[in-house]
């Protein structure tokens, strides 16, 4: 790894790169990647399913001035509340193959989170959606509420949904209640699942 970032550092002082980042499935890959000043990104899955970044990468970046890109937001589209036990996918998607790493890392589909369970954490979770607010936007504020987060990715099949996914950084914050359910829910729920591989 260090011969890699030493190249990339030698880009840049040749005018060939102004600035790179990295993109990562584990917290200790992270934190091991802004142990090289280069680095000025992250891309690292975070969302309400994949929580332990927040813990000491955040803290981290933040005193490294590190910017942290949330990768896969909406976890699979599991936190849209679209999907249900009837969902299909198409057999070239990964949610159709991937679900326990067939494929590639399993914590890239549904944040590695059993598609069962995840779906009951959703119906516990659309209690806590305020008014005039959809799920996937409840989903993407809750994400900017961490002052470490430069900004979230989602995925868009349609203009609609990008526009939706746009207006969530216009929203209110989350109530502190809210932020604490939320929390209470992962613990309760998916913690066990996801909490210690990535």
């Amino acid at each position: 790894m260090p011969e890699v970032f030493g190249m990339l550092d030698d880009f840049v002082k040749a005018g060939k790169l102004r600035h790179y980042g990295v993109s990562v499935e584990k917290v200790e890959e992270a934190l091991k990647a802004i142990e090289f000043p280069g680095v000025q990104s992250v891309q690292i899955i975070f969302n309400m399913f994949r929580q332990r970044p927040s813990d000491l990468f955040f803290a981290e970046a933040q005193r490294r001035r590190v910017g942290i890109l949330a990768r896969l937001p909406l976890s699979s589209g599991m936190l849209s509340g679209k999907l249900t036990r009837s969902s299909t996918f198409e057999a070239t998607d990964h949610r159709a193959f991937n679900g326990q790493g067939e494929a590639f890392d399993r914590g890239e589909t549904f944040s590695g989170v059993d598609y069962n369970r995840g779906l009951e954490v959703v119906e516990m979770l659309r209690p806590l959606i305020p008014k005039g607010v959809t799920l996937a936007q409840m989903a993407l504020r809750w994400i900017l509420m961490f002052p470490a987060v430069t900004c979230a990715i989602p995925g868009a099949k349609r203009a609609s949904q990008a526009e939706e996914n746009a207006a969530a950084a216009d929203l209110p914050p989350l109530p502190a209640e809210t932020m604490e359910k939320i929390s209470e829910l992962y613990e309760g729920h998916i913690k066990t699942q996801v909490h210690q591989y990535w």
